[in-house]
């Protein structure tokens, strides 16, 4: 039941993020370099005091597979950012998650773990809801943003699946915030700062602070204790939280579509996740 309420958490954090980015560059209150480099610097620093609070140290600073998981956060948050500027919601969406899908699973098999035949479909029914909720407003992507929102998916699932052996969550992921900062920089230096506003500041600020350093930190938490496959198919429910708290913060609607495509992705969820604890 601890992990189950913890892994909601982390999802929860995880629309958060998704809201907040909307927020943000949907309403051109801050450009996308500048968004993720002040939610990496903002991420950072929270992570750096709760380090310094426990006086234990950057334990896995200079762990052997630091570099993958820098550059995997690094891809995942540079893309994601800047894939959202010509995306649509839904398009960015279903891109994001079927590419996660693909990344965790290909590495559960390459792993020699592959998913169970019932896991494999939960992740179907579950990504069935997602395609029936986003399906509709998805339109003909620019090939570009495609692409980064590739590099993104591609870029969090190797973060996730190097966060299966991490055994200092807290120290991991303060130390790949860190050194995933120079790549914030660098972005920014090849696409300048376009629109900077103090609400879209705050919104990055927020994001980095709490919704992706405490959530990302947590997530580092809980996937030792989570199948592969169930870390994965656990993930298409961000969607389904994201347009339900849209739907308070942002007045968007709430649709019998909607309804019935929760309902499928839980499902799909509930499947794998009893998939994977069968005996």
């Amino acid at each position: 039941m601890q992990l189950f309420l913890l892994t909601t958490l982390t999802m929860i954090a995880f629309a958060a993020n998704s809201v907040l980015n909307r927020m943000g560059l949907a309403g051109d209150l801050i450009d996308p370099g500048s968004f993720a480099l002040i939610r990496l610097g903002a991420g950072a620093a929270v992570l750096l005091g709760l380090v310094a609070l426990r006086r234990s140290g950057l334990s896995q600073f200079f762990a052997p597979a630091r570099g993958g998981a820098v550059l995997g956060l690094a891809a995942y948050m540079l893309g994601f950012s800047f894939a959202y500027v010509a995306l649509d919601a839904g398009t960015g969406a279903l891109i994001l998650f079927g590419g996660v899908q693909i990344t965790m699973f290909a590495g559960a098999v390459l792993g020699g773990k592959s998913p169970k035949a019932m896991q494999w479909l939960g992740a179907a029914i579950a990504f069935a809801g997602l395609i029936y909720l986003l399906a509709p407003s998805a339109t003909a992507p620019d090939l570009v943003s495609a692409g980064l929102m590739g590099i993104a998916a591609v870029g969090w699932g190797v973060y996730s699946l190097i966060g299966q052996k991490t055994a200092d969550p807290l120290g991991a992921t303060a130390a790949n915030f860190v050194l995933a900062l120079p790549f914030g920089l660098l972005a920014l230096g090849v696409v300048p700062a376009v629109q900077l506003t103090g609400a879209g500041v705050g919104l990055a600020v927020l994001s980095g602070a709490v919704t992706s350093a405490l959530g990302y930190a947590l997530w580092y938490w809980v996937l030792p204790r989570l199948a592969t496959a169930t870390a994965a198919v656990a993930q298409l429910s961000v969607p389904i939280i994201a347009a339900g708290a849209g739907a308070l913060l942002l007045a968007e609607p709430l649709t019998l579509e909607f309804a019935i495509a929760a309902a499928l992705v839980l499902g799909g969820i509930a499947v794998s996740l009893l998939a994977a604890n069968r005996r």
